[in-house]
């Protein structure tokens, strides 16, 4: 079958519309049809023509509006059609974004298609915060996990590999395992005390942050009532957020009443 369609795996960025690279833009303001995800904000949506068909297929913890399966099969009807498809994903296509498992399905299915990369959460929120990914001294290297995992599975991480002083750890999709991650990652040896901040809706009007210690964050997150989409960020570069924090940013701790209750326990 001839196909004259595209599709164009898009990264919308962390959140911000400008934060958008401009090829992104552009492909996005030509799309004939977009599916897009469900921490894509609105305004790049919006960015899209009149004309545009609009696809959501948006997932959440237990809660998928289309199986990854059937995703992939809508974009090869798409490009069939002759359509030209922007698969538009939050942050970059192929860092926690499945997008290379939809390049592919396009790729077996002879389907063009071509990746426009994105600033992933990690690059676009620690700039937000003020907290730098490496730092001579601090960090020297720092590494991307995931904190999800399927359904009551455990995490299936190399914790004495994550847990390096001299590493920022970036934690995509933890705040359901936070505390799991913060046991284990002071099991395999990194210590308690280490700076460790929880970023909820980063780059965004609403986003919401805090700081604390490895041991604590679970605890602090918790009593603040952040909800996802969250970023977690451990590690010695996290002692820099506040004298970094070039958006004047307030983070919260936790509240009086939780902060007694644990003190008298």
């Amino acid at each position: 079958m001839d196909v004259t369609g595209k599709v164009f795996l898009v990264g919308g960025g962390p959140g911000d519309p400008e934060l958008l690279t401009r090829k992104a833009y552009r492909i996005l303001s030509e799309a004939d049809a977009v599916v897009y995800d469900r921490l894509v904000s609105q305004d790049i949506v919006d960015i899209a023509p009149p004309s545009c068909t609009r696809i959501f297929v948006g997932k959440a913890a237990g809660n998928h509006t289309m199986p990854q399966d059937s995703i992939n099969d809508l974009l090869v009807k798409l490009a069939r059609s002759n359509h030209r498809v922007v698969r538009l994903k939050g942050g970059d296509p192929y860092i926690f974004g499945r997008g290379s498992e939809e390049a592919l399905h396009l790729a077996q299915n002879s389907i063009p298609f071509e990746i426009i990369p994105g600033i992933t959460a990690a690059a676009g929120i620690s700039a937000a915060t003020g907290i730098p990914l490496t730092h001579r001294a601090l960090a020297s290297g720092v590494k991307f996990v995931t904190g999800h995992s399927r359904g009551d599975e455990e995490l299936d991480l190399d914790w004495k590999t994550l847990a390096d002083s001299q590493t920022t750890i970036v934690i995509y999709m933890g705040l359901g395992k936070l505390e799991t991650l913060s046991r284990e990652l002071i099991g395999a040896g990194l210590s308690p005390d280490t700076p460790a901040a929880a970023i909820a809706n980063g780059t965004m009007a609403d986003q919401r942050q805090c700081v604390s210690t490895l041991v604590d964050l679970p605890d602090v997150v918790k009593s603040i009532c952040l909800k996802p989409p969250v970023l977690c960020l451990i590690g010695n570069v996290v002692s820099l957020a506040q004298e970094l924090n070039w958006q004047g940013l307030c983070y919260e701790t936790q509240d009086d009443e939780a902060q007694s209750a644990k003190i008298s326990a």
